[in-house]
Order: C-alpha cells, then structure tokens, then sequence
C-alpha cells in the first residue's frame, strides 16, 4: 500500500492554507488512522510506539493531534536542550537550508571552523583541541572507540555494565555481554558496602578491574564512561571515581573516553567531567551529541593534537556521509552562543537545585519512591514497591507514568532488569521556574491519584 497516499487521505487541509507554525491545524488529523498506518508500515525499533500523534511541538511543550498539552521532561530523545522551536535555531535553520545544507566531505565551510572555535573555547585549558562533527553519539563513540585503539595500538575496550553508547557495533559492544565491562555503579543497589553501610566503589571498582585483567588478552586500548549514567537509572558517578578510572587505564597504557552526550551543559557545568566532584581530569577523548545540536543531528569527538597526530599518521579513516556538513554545524554553533549568552549552564545549576529538593520532598511523602539521583536538570526517581527491601515497582512505574501523561506531562521510564523502573527527568534548561514547578505539580499529583504509591506516615 501507499503510505504517503495513506497519510494524505486523513489530513483534510492543504499545506498551503496551513500557517507556518500550524502545520496540522487541531481537526485535520486522525489519530486512529495514522497509528493503523503506523501499524502497517513501520517497523518497530524495539519498544512499542506511544499512542499518539505529534503534531507540534513549541519551548517546552508537545502537542497531540487530539488537542493534548503535554510538558517535555525529557527534551525530546534527551535532545532539545535549550527547547522545541527555538526562534534563533528555526533562523539558523531556515538560512542554512536556503544557502548553505551539505557537501562533500572533503569540503569545509564556514559553520564548521565557527563550531570548531566556538567548542574549543568552551575546552580552553584541557588539551582537547581537535574536533571532528557527525550525526549521533553512536557514531562519534565510534570513531573515538577506532581512534583509541589505532592510537594505542590494542583493541579491547571497556564499558561500565549499566551504559549506553548507541547502537553502532563497537559503541554498542561495549557495555553488552561478551565483551569487557566493569560494575555498575550504582550506590543505591550495590552490595560493595563499608562497615557503616555506606557505599564501597573503590572496592567495587578495583574487583571489576581485578576481573577485566583476568579475561583480558593484554591488549586494553580504552575504557568508556558515562559521567551520569542515563539509561542505566540517572547514575552519577561517586566523587573521585573517574579520578580513579584515569588512574587504572594509565597504570595500563589504555586512553578514558567521556561520553557526554547527555550531560554536557544541563548538568550545572559546562561538561560534566569538569565537576568538582571529578577531581580535574581530563578525558583523552570527549564525545558530544544530543546537547549540541538541539534536536538537530549532530555530534562531536573532540581530542588532543598528540592524539589525532598520530592517528593520522597511521591512517585514521572515519569518512560518513554527513561528516562536518555545514547546517548542523549552524546550529551547534548557535546553540554554545545562545548557551553562553544567556549564562544558561548557571541557570540549569540553580533550577537543578529547585528540582532535586521538591523530589525528595516527594520522596519524604511517598514510600514508592526508593531514590532520587541526579545533578543539575537532570534527575533520577527510582520506583520500588518495598523501599526496605528495593523491589523494582515496574508496574508501579508503568501506572504512574500513564498517569502523568493523563495529566499532561512526559517522563521517560527506564525499566532496565538490573534496576527498578527510573523516571528520567531532562526538561530544555529553557524551562522558567513556573513550567518546572508545574511539572513536578503534575508528578505530586500523578503520586497521590495513583494506587500503590502510599503516604508515608512518618
């Protein structure tokens, strides 16, 4: 069947009667038979899809073809860091789509020396001064990953057990069985403990390397990490933990690759590996993605001149099809302006703080919620139906989660095995105070009309 036939048969107004910023006017869709055609013609990607149809999505809120206003909690994919249909970004958009969209690889324009300068600038002082940009994160761990072991000459990488790294084959093996992997650090839920009980990641950490080194060939070329662990659970890595990492890779000759590309700029500092918390160091190799391009596909590797010297000499080869194209580029040049004019990795800080103490004000109320995690606008609340005990509640997670959206709010569950079901909570460090604080008025609520969650009686 003809899908495109199929779309038009239920849209009941011509584009050109359409304003620019009404597309799919509220009426001139169906949603019972978009998803029928959904259902029909797109292949699932491993999850089944939302029961609903965007048609708009403007700052911090989506728009359903039923008339549904729903608050963003989690950007988009993560991704739409300074919100939907920013002015300067549609500008930026728009100019480059007319004059200046793709080219030939080879070919350098001048969006792409602009980002260059614009994201060196945000990295003066570390050593990382060579950058390349392509479309996702998987793509940019890719590269960093081949990067890594041309450099160094071995072939073995490691993840951390609960990581994600996107769905290209070395990004994607390094955290999946069969290859090399370290624990997951997950204070929560970790049995490594101190005789106080609090968590033991120093032990933790030196039994998952004590185990890498046992199974490892000797030829270990890179470890690659996380500094909050999204899809894992919201994890954040413990104060002198990747100071510890830097040691154990240069105690093995091995390169630490950061990952950012969900905690750049919303996590209260400009990369999160610049943290306190983190101890000064300094990735060998730093990817970049969802942050940088505002929805737009875009990513960065970004390493020192030693680094990419000697991969070029030795023939380093990571050409794609939109290697350094100049409209993503655009847009991620304006996106690191627009972030440093208007002083907004302060402003993710603060309302950071805003957030993370109404959630665990929620979770003085509610037995249901087991932790809150998290840095800057970007907050974990793990879900258990036995705080005692920590059992996953991912039934629990599932009701509330269906109830938030009734209510008009999104927030992504991750129900990974290994942990409970964890909201994920990402808004555009956009948002002002008022549309924060009514999100998390929808998510009291979602806890109070629900069942199963119970008040605790403290």
């Amino acid at each position: 069947m003809g899908s495109v036939a199929a779309t038009d048969s239920v849209v009941s107004k011509e584009h050109n009667s359409q304003t620019n910023t009404d597309l799919y006017p509220e009426g001139s869709i169906s949603t019972s038979a978009l998803l029928q055609e959904a259902s029909t013609s797109l292949i699932r990607p491993g999850g089944a899809f939302l029961p609903l149809i965007v048609t708009r999505a403007s700052g911090v809120f989506v728009y359903t073809a039923d008339g549904h206003r729903i608050l963003d909690f989690t950007s988009g994919q993560m991704s739409c860091l300074i919100g939907h249909g920013h002015p300067e970004i549609v500008n930026t958009i728009t100019a480059h789509a007319a004059q200046l969209d793709h080219l030939f690889s080879g070919m350098l324009s001048p969006p792409v020396l602009n980002l260059a300068e614009r994201l060196m600038a945000t990295l003066q002082g570390t050593g990382l001064d060579k950058t390349m940009f392509l479309s996702t994160g998987g793509e940019a761990n890719e590269a960093a990953i081949k990067m890594a072991k041309l450099y160094t000459g071995k072939w073995e990488i490691v993840g951390l057990g609960g990581s994600w790294h996107g769905m290209t084959d070395a990004a994607r093996g390094a955290t999946m069985p069969g290859n090399l992997f370290l624990p997951t650090p997950n204070g929560y839920r970790s049995r490594f403990r101190h005789p106080d009980g609090s968590y033991d990641w120093e032990a933790e950490l030196d039994y998952g390397w004590s185990m890498v080194d046992q199974i490892s060939t000797g030829s270990l070329a890179a470890v690659i990490i996380e500094p909050i662990l999204s899809s894992g659970g919201m994890l954040v890595l413990p104060p002198g933990y990747m100071a510890a990492m830097k040691r154990h890779c240069r105690k093995r000759e091995m390169l630490l690759i950061v990952d950012e590309a969900q905690t750049a700029i919303r996590c209260g500092d400009m990369y999160a590996f610049q943290h306190p918390d983190n101890g000064g160091t300094i990735p060998d190799i730093l990817t970049l993605s969802k942050t940088l391009g505002n929805g737009i596909p875009l990513s960065a590797v970004v390493t020192t001149s030693a680094i990419e010297s000697i991969c070029a000499e030795r023939g380093f080869l990571f050409y794609t099809t939109h290697l350094n194209d100049p409209l993503p580029a655009a847009v991620g040049a304006k996106v690191l302006e627009i972030v440093q004019r208007d002083n907004l990795v302060v402003k993710s800080r603060e309302l950071g703080q805003k957030l993370h103490a109404r959630l665990r004000s929620l979770q003085e109320m509610y037995l249901c919620i087991g932790d809150v995690r998290g840095r800057g606008l970007m907050a974990g609340v793990e879900i258990v139906s036995d705080r005692q005990a920590k059992t996953p509640g991912f039934e629990l997670g599932k009701a509330l989660s269906e109830r938030m959206y009734e209510l008009g709010l999104s927030a992504n569950l991750a129900v990974m095995p290994a942990f409970g079901g964890v909201f994920r909570i990402a808004p555009p460090i956009t948002i002002t105070e008022e549309e924060l604080m009514m999100g998390l008025d929808i998510m009291e609520e979602a806890f109070r009309t629900t069942v199963g969650t119970r008040l605790d009686g403290k």
